[in-house]
């Protein structure tokens, strides 16, 4: 079976042989307090650092998920409010979910087919007293749900503008697959199971200086995920929770054998070039039609709900697992994941089905 499913998505095939050392080694069964599991956090750290071109100064969290890492921030970041910029399904959710905790959150929705930058350079939110009311501002660069990117000019540009404020950035589809800006926010934020090649179940928080300033400033300590414990226990290299041991241990091993991502961020944008080519070519209608602001790791096709349906299930009899539709496109796209795991033959093998 072929997975272009855009998360979970097609697994490093030498996962198998490190799930089998892992059961052989007694990964399994290790105690999150224990030196051995600081010296694999210590690695993992490193090798974050290393492989993705991640500040030194910056602070890496293990977490559950994205979702959660959405709570740390609304629990522990936000003391005034947050505002959320999305044009999609991920985006709105992530601001309905904060709202939830602080009833403090604010929206700016931009249009599927709009620039950002754009519209962020004559929003005039940042001089009115609306500004006043949030500390956070919240993006999802990469918007899984419609294919659509927010580049990290775009980011520079926000960070410039909301300087009082913190940003954080959702790039779930995004980290492990393309180059990042890190220094332009201060909080990023994915899960593993998208451009890192792994199972679900682990997160990642990143955190700069600043970011940390602030939490510890704010001084919220009510929960078990609170962003100060998390911290704390960070500094020994450990977790204030036992954490998904075995996919921290799977995660430093992907890290070990994929390359930089200056190497890996070339190869994924040449793909997508090549994807919304082929598919231009043959006649399939791309859901975003401004090519400055397609995902290069999340492509969508449009078109009548039948015909996408026909091709979801012939390409599942061709053992071929296409991603469905979500939120508003839910029955008129389909989605292709365009993440570093797939590689060159599965994708002329899917190109060969589409052309059929």
């Amino acid at each position: 079976m072929l997975y272009f499913y855009p998360g979970p998505s097609k697994l490093y095939p030498q996962l198998r042989e490190y799930l089998a050392d892992a059961y052989d080694s007694g990964i399994l069964s290790m105690n999150h307090r224990s030196t051995e599991f600081v010296n694999i956090s210590k690695s993992v750290i490193s090798l974050l650092k290393d492989k993705l071109d991640i500040p030194s100064d910056y602070t890496i969290f293990f977490v559950s998920s994205a979702t959660e890492s959405w709570e740390i921030i609304a629990q522990s970041l936000t003391k005034k409010g947050s505002m959320h910029i999305f044009n999609g399904a991920f985006g709105q959710k992530w601001g309905e979910y904060a709202h939830k905790i602080h009833q403090k959150a604010t929206y700016l929705q931009f249009d599927l087919h709009e620039n950002l930058l754009d519209k962020i350079l004559d929003d005039g939110t940042q001089n009115s007293k609306e500004s006043n009311n949030f500390d956070v501002v919240c993006l999802t660069q990469n918007e899984t749900s419609n294919g659509t990117q927010i580049d990290n000019k775009t980011i520079k540009a926000i960070t410039e503008k909301y300087n009082q404020c913190l940003i954080a950035v959702d790039v779930t589809s995004s980290m492990g697959g393309i180059e990042l800006g890190w220094e332009n926010a201060d909080i990023w934020l994915a899960s593993v199971q998208k451009c890192l090649g792994l199972p679900a179940g682990l997160g990642l928080l990143i955190c700069s200086p600043k970011a940390i300033k602030q939490a510890t400033n704010i001084n919220e300590n009510k929960y078990y995920n609170s962003l100060i414990f998390l911290h704390e226990n960070m500094q020994k290299f450990q977790t204030n929770y036992t954490p998904n041991v075995l996919n921290i241990y799977l995660l430093k091993r992907v890290l070990e054998q994929i390359e930089n991502i200056k190497i890996i961020n070339k190869r994924i944008k040449n793909n997508a070039q090549n994807w919304y080519h082929f598919l231009q070519q043959y006649g399939f209608d791309l859901l975003v039609k401004n090519e400055e602001l397609r995902s290069d790791t999340v492509i969508a096709v449009r078109g009548e709900e039948g015909f996408i349906r026909q091709i979801k299930d012939k390409a599942k009899e061709a053992n071929i697992i296409l991603g469905n539709g979500y939120g508003d496109w839910k029955n008129t796209t389909f989605r292709i994941a365009n993440f570093p795991a797939i590689t060159d033959e599965e994708i002329h093998f899917l190109k060969d089905f589409l052309i059929k």
